[in-house]
């Protein structure tokens, strides 16, 4: 009987003790994380839990608000830098990161989904940060497992945790992190809240976490997603983004990661190219193309910055490139994959050369082959208005605005405000003025007192006369100051006879300006036409003394 009783007590100690995770061994994967400013103050102490072997940790996001730097103090009292931030989520107040160690000690995360590793009424343990041997036991009992997100669970748990504690981590019986102890919303609460571990393991980067508030308050470095499609993504919102600094880092460090991609190395040469590093770039596009999968692709982007280097910084020699290399590169890729934007940009680089006629015959080869584009219309009409030819040019901007149907969408818009400046420089005033009726209507909130003064000069030339004063008194509406605006206005209205609101206009601009000719001549032609001699020859002479050149022929008419 005695042999049984041991057994059994032996059976029972054993299954206690199987009931109760190894803590000296959990908290070898606890630390300390300090946060500072870009003046090096500290911010915030907190702590968080090593969750991978590559240095993957999680804590609390709070104490990284607003931080420059971070740094943790492991078990064993060494200090490692934060190297990079790996996701993070304000909601739930938990961020991912990675330390700077070749090594880390970590604890395996629960990847129950129904329960998140701890259900309603089990017992978890904390585990602070401690260099001692064994850490304090500290357990508590769930008192609620709430599911969010489908697959994660946030803790209620009865127990009051010792001061300094946050961030610290709650396991279960096997040993695995089931959450990651919050604020507590008042001090020594017999209440405590942990959040899923599992959530903030989860976290990635994505494409669009550049513009994620949360992050963008810290200023440590983000680490690009894994997946090379959002990569790309983050690549492209760094370049629109204020901090050039930024962009440089975040191009370096998706070259690292993706070393046969080509927009690593594109991105690169690009920002040399804007320092005047050409050889620098020339060597990244040199290493895209032998990287690439696509060469065509590869090779375009080649000429692409070629191009854009001749145009925008002719003026600073680097013999290896030209318009004819940046021809040749578009060539190339057209050769490789005969894609139309590749043929296009070679006809835009053409056109650069002046060289109007290929550069026309190269858009006439992509609208024969079926690419009947606004843009590629557009385009080969300023061949055609560079060689002269005017009549072409009309035509081909015709058929630029006729890929749209009407009524126009705004896309149309672009296309119909260049034709209507055409239709000017060629003496087809009434035409114009329907173009710009029609690119008001499409974009009501875009037009301005220039584009209204515009279109009243056209009016005028179409012996429109008042639909021009109409447009001059909107241009005035929207720049009162503009004594242009009055002068014409009160032009027109001597023109058609409206001698009382000529001089009501020309004193306008008088009054805005005392020495701007134009006021007195059209108020003293005014005054002159309404049978006023002797004051309007008055104002002629002032105009004249201004020295408008027409002042002399009226004032010689008028005085008589």
């Amino acid at each position: 009987m005695k042999h049984i009783l041991l057994v059994l007590c032996a059976a029972l100690i054993a299954l206690n003790t199987y009931a109760q995770p190894d803590l000296k061994k959990a908290a070898k994967s606890v630390f300390t994380l300090k946060t500072f400013d870009t003046d090096g103050n500290m911010l915030s102490s907190t702590n968080g839990v090593f969750i991978g072997t590559g240095g993957e940790a999680i804590s609390n996001l709070e104490a990284f608000n607003g931080a420059s730097r971070a740094i943790i103090i492991d078990s064993q009292g060494k200090e490692y830098a934060v190297e990079c931030i790996l996701g993070a989520n304000d909601m739930y107040d938990v961020i991912k990161f990675r330390v700077a160690t070749k090594r880390s000690t970590a604890m395996p995360v629960s990847t129950d989904t129904l329960t998140g590793g701890a259900k309603a009424g089990s017992t978890v343990w904390l585990v602070p940060y401690s260099a001692k041997k064994t850490p304090e036991k500290i357990e508590g009992k769930v008192s609620k497992a709430e599911l969010f997100l489908s697959k994660y669970t946030y803790y209620t748990i009865d127990m009051e945790v010792p001061d300094n504690t946050v961030g610290c981590p709650f396991i279960n019986d096997k040993g695995e992190i089931v959450g990651i102890l919050q604020q507590p919303a008042q001090t020594h609460s017999s209440t405590s809240y942990a959040v899923s571990a599992k959530f903030a393991a989860d976290m990635q980067m994505k494409g669009l976490s550049i513009n994620d508030k949360a992050l963008r308050n810290i200023k440590i470095k983000k680490d690009l997603p894994d997946d090379i499609s959002q990569a790309i993504l983050t690549l492209f919102m760094a370049a629109n983004a204020a901090d050039s600094t930024a962009y440089k880092e975040v191009v370096d460090d998706f070259i690292k990661k993706f070393p046969n991609a080509t927009d690593g190395y594109t991105a690169r040469a690009q920002l040399n190219v804007n320092i005047n590093k050409f050889d620098d770039a020339a060597h990244d596009m040199e290493q895209a193309i032998k990287v690439a999968d696509k060469k065509d692709d590869a090779h375009y982007n080649y000429a692409r910055i070629i191009f854009q280097k001749e145009i925008n910084k002719n003026s600073v020699s680097y013999p290896k490139w030209s318009l004819d290399k940046a021809a040749e590169e578009a060539e190339t890729a057209f050769k490789i994959n005969p894609i139309p934007v590749y043929k296009q940009l070679k006809g835009q680089i053409l056109y650069a050369k002046k060289d109007y006629d290929n550069a026309y015959n190269t858009y006439k080869e992509l609208i024969a082959d079926g690419n009947k584009t606004a843009d590629i219309y557009y385009e080969a009409a300023k061949c055609r208005e560079a060689a002269g030819d005017t009549a072409t040019m009309l035509s081909l901007l015709d058929s630029a605005v006729n890929t749209f149907d009407k009524p126009y969408l705004k896309a149309a818009a672009p296309y119909i405000l260049v034709r209507a400046q055409a239709l000017i420089a060629t003496g087809k005033y009434r035409q114009a003025v329907m173009d710009f009726n029609e690119y008001e209507a499409l974009m009501p909130t875009s037009v301005n007192d220039n584009f209204y003064y515009i279109r009243s000069q056209a009016e005028v030339e179409g012996r429109m006369f008042q639909q021009a004063i109409n447009d001059l008194k909107k241009a005035i509406s929207m720049n009162p100051a503009n004594t242009l605006y009055h002068a014409e206005k009160a032009s027109i209205e001597v023109r058609v006879g409206l001698y009382d609101e000529a001089m009501a206009s020309a004193k306008e601009c008088i009054r805005l300006d005392a020495e701007y000719s134009d006021g007195y001549l059209f108020l003293g032609l005014a005054q002159c036409l309404k049978g006023n001699k002797t004051e309007g020859t008055a104002n002629l002479q002032k105009a004249k003394e201004l020295g408008d050149p027409q002042a002399q022929s009226l004032i010689d008419q008028y005085s008589k």
